[in-house]
């Protein structure tokens, strides 16, 4: 057979078809395992607890572990001195694992081995810690005053802004803080490691990145990498959280069953998780845009601060991304965007689903969500004015291609929101409601999909194809409740013409996939996939000539379709997989092949910010009705409507899935969740305040639209990309802004025509509340910029000054 390009499906595909999660029936039942089930499997099992320091920075001046060892039932203590590698628990060595300083209140001082994880904890309130407190920086504001900084600063330009915002007939400056997101993944991150008869260290970790879990685990303990195997059956959960924090985490535990000669587990309890882990970063946006007198943006220039925690982390590629993602879906001529990263004492923030890309993006959605009321232009109008059009490139120069997608999208929406006659609704139920106003807002969507580090864009995958025809896949991604390995089980049964039964998939294992990439970046399918395809188009090229002998034919010619063999033009004679994997053994074909691939196309250099980082781009719009109550701020989402562009989907049922489920989770990062630290200089400064499900609020059904309706964009195959797809794990997320951008609007509703209204982020019930008493003040004053002139209630954000005509 003739294999075409990598987006071509063949005859009957199973990639397409609207399957349930292939561990669906063990997720419902209880049967599914997850790292800490595998306890009841484990003799001699140890548990690991950290202490963890009361101070948000101070160097520790004494450390006496003595007393932890009277505690019955306490093993053994672990502390610097027990490393025999490198005490670093990241990639950048900024990072101690046992360090002599504490940087954020939560630091893990040391972790005590019990038999119990009750006995460790006993063992941990033992022990005798002496501190010598430091001045510590928590807010953004307090780092950029001390100018407390890490990592690089990066700069997207194109063109001249001071010269573009010269010659703009309307400009507005402002600022815009936003805070960040505990990723609150069902499962806390945990780790298992025993040693084996051979010194061989085998770690089963909750992790997106099993092969940098087995680098980090390789150089704490000073061995090579062979003689460590990290192990993912699956994940409860990531979303970006677990590509670096759990490297540490699976290093203490090897580390303890390293000495100990038992194995350990290493499983963080909720309120642990939420103070020692990263969050989603959050932002400080200093801006000053300008409009030429058709509404089109004509400059930009603006810093983008993030707040990065104690140390780097993933810092860097997130800040990268962010300013890759300010542009969002719309061409700004003159712009100039510089990012750096803001170092505090708190945790080290991390990746979290959209990896900076919702931070740039809300930036330029606020500002036109703000400067739409001051233009007297609609907000809806304002973003479709100045969508991107093909044949124009991004601030760092990479083409958008199908840019017409943006337009054909907003349409599709348009009419399937039913938005013109809502809207009609909605204008007869503001005017006769005093107190509660509703609103629509559409906001589209623009996601780069590739990672930002070039290197990363590669996979490999191991399929068997046993003599009975059964199929095992094994490949580098890590499945975390997302779909991944249903799409992969899909790509296999489709490039070898199989029914889905005969595909089995095994656990994600460095022994058998090596230097993998991180299940990230919404590359996952497109990754795996491809290398998936490749293994199995290898074997299928071997199988051709045996089918091809038997059947007198040319290789070419034979076709593979629900595990039945035939040749084109005739269906009287033909040959079961079975029979053929049989035959083909006795005839010495190799059934089985090691797969890989690696994104072509592109090229990023990241001093420069300039290039093409992404294969392609993810298209999508989303439309929000939202209902506030003037007395409390309270609100109901009413409605969403999405069309999202997956290119042709692998598997329609997981993409709909994804869809819904990142646009509820954008939702709660915009308007439920805060993160509240302590700020005071109390005793308990740089403590986390919101630590757990009763102070931290996550949506549930009760914040789920009321009319939910998620379409996929047809006819929108994606060439290059596996089967046509395209990713669809991170870009649903921002479709949330719509949500945001309702309230705004429906806040505005209480005041005159034509206010402007500057909406906190999250936009909680409490910020919607002073958003509406700032329109009503307005209307009292009979002033549409009163809010603009006084500022906002609490001082995040402010557009400054009346438009300027140059």
């Amino acid at each position: 057979m003739t294999h075409g390009p990598l987006a071509d499906r063949p005859n009957n595909p199973k990639v397409g078809l609207p399957i349930s999660h292939e561990s669906a029936p063990g997720h419902v039942t209880g049967t599914a395992l997850y790292t800490d089930d595998l306890v009841a499997h484990t003799k001699d099992l140890l548990h690991a607890w950290p202490l963890q320091a009361p101070h948000a920075h101070a160097k520790i001046t004494k450390l006496d572990v003595t007393p932890a060892y009277a505690v019955p039932g306490v093993v053994r203590v672990l502390t610097a001195a027990d490393v025999p590698g490198v005490n670093d628990a990241g990639i950048k060595h900024d990072e101690p694992l046992f360090g002599d300083e504490v940087r954020f209140y939560g630091h893990a001082v040391c972790y005590v081995l019990g038999e119990t994880e009750d006995d460790a904890r006993r063992g941990a309130e033992a022990i005798v810690v002496e501190y010598e407190p430091l001045p510590s920086l928590m807010t953004i504001t307090e780092a950029i005053e001390a100018e407390s900084f890490q990592g690089a600063a990066r700069t997207v330009s194109r063109g001249d802004a001071e010269a573009g915002l010269a010659d703009s007939t309307y400009r507005f400056t402002g600022e815009f803080e936003f805070g960040g997101q505990e990723h609150f993944y069902l499962e806390t991150n945990a780790a298992l490691a025993r040693v084996d008869e051979a010194g061989q260290v085998f770690v089963q970790s909750s992790t997106q990145h099993p092969t940098e879990t087995q680098e980090i685990v390789a150089h704490v303990l000073g061995v090579h990498s062979n003689e460590v195997t990290v192990q993912c059956l699956r994940l409860g959960g990531g979303f970006g959280g677990k590509e670096m924090q759990p490297h540490g985490f699976a290093a203490v535990a090897a580390l303890g069953a390293t000495i100990t000669g038992r194995p350990v587990l290493l499983r963080l309890n909720r309120t642990q998780d939420m103070t020692m882990t990263g969050k989603r970063h959050p932002f400080h946006a200093a801006w000053e845009v300008g409009f030429d007198a058709d509404h089109r943006i004509r400059a930009l220039k603006a810093t983008l601060t993030s707040d990065g925690g104690w140390s780097l982390d993933l810092s860097e590629p997130v800040l990268a991304r962010a300013l890759c993602h300010i542009d969002n879906c719309y061409w700004i001529p003159d712009i100039e965007v510089h990012g750096r990263i803001a170092k505090t004492n708190k945790t080290s923030q991390t990746a979290f689903r959209g990896f900076g890309g919702p931070q740039g993006m809300i930036v330029i959605e606020d500002i036109l969500g703000r400067c739409a009321p001051l233009l007297g232009a609609q907000p809806e109008d304002l973003r479709r004015r100045n969508f991107y059009v093909p044949g124009q490139p991004t601030p760092y120069g990479q083409p958008v291609r199908h840019a017409e997608r943006l337009e054909q999208i907003w349409a599709t929406l348009e009419t399937k929101a039913d938005v013109v006659s809502r809207r009609l609704a909605i204008e007869e139920f503001n005017a006769t409601s005093e107190h509660s106003k509703r609103a629509l807002a559409m906001t589209p969507v623009k996601f780069g999909i590739s990672f930002n580090l070039t290197a990363f864009n590669q996979a490999g995958a191991l399929v068997h194809v046993y003599k009975d025809g059964s199929v095992l896949i094994n490949h580098g991604g890590v499945e975390m409740g997302q779909g991944l390995h249903t799409k992969m089980i899909q790509v296999a049964a489709t490039a070898l013409g199989v029914p889905l039964s005969y595909v089995r998939l095994a656990p994600t294992r460095t022994d058998k996939v090596p230097n993998t990439s991180a299940t990230a970046a919404s590359s996952g399918a497109d990754l795996n996939g491809g290398a998936i395809k490749d293994a199995c188009e290898q074997i299928r090229r071997r199988l051709d000539v045996v089918a091809a002998g038997q059947l007198g034919i040319h290789p070419d010619d034979v076709r593979f379709v629900d595990g039945v063999v035939t040749g084109i033009g005739f269906h009287d004679k033909q040959i079961e997989w079975a029979k053929l994997c049989h035959d083909a053994y006795f005839q010495r074909v190799q059934l089985w092949a090691a797969g890989f691939y690696r994104t072509a196309g592109l090229h990023w250099d990241a001093n420069r910010m300039q290039g093409e980082p992404f294969k392609y781009f993810a298209y999508g719009a989303a439309c929000s009705e939202v209902e506030v109550d003037g007395f409390t701020g309270a609100y109901r989402v009413l409605r969403a409507d999405i069309v999202h562009d997956v290119g042709d989907s692998l598997s329609p049922l997981i993409d709909v899935g994804q869809i819904e489920g990142g646009f509820v989770q954008g939702t709660g990062w915009l308007t439920l969740e805060e993160l509240r630290w302590d700020t005071s200089d109390g005793p308990h400064r740089g403590r986390l305040n919101t630590q757990a499900a009763s102070t931290y609020k996550i949506p549930s059904f009760s914040e789920m639209p009321e009319h939910f309706a998620v379409h996929l964009f047809e006819k929108a195959t994606e060439s290059g990309v596996v089967y046509g797809s395209k990713a669809v794990g991170e870009p649903p997320l921002m479709h949330a802004f719509s949500v945001r951008e309702a309230l705004r609007a429906a806040a505005a509703a209480f005041g005159p025509e034509g206010h402007s209204v500057d909406l906190r982020s999250p936009a909680t019930p409490e910020a919607v509340f002073w958003a509406v008493e700032e329109a009503r003040a307005a209307a009292e004053n009979g002033s549409a910029d009163a809010a603009l002139a006084n500022g906002s209630h609490n001082g995040h954000a402010r557009t400054s000054g009346e438009p300027v005509r140059v």
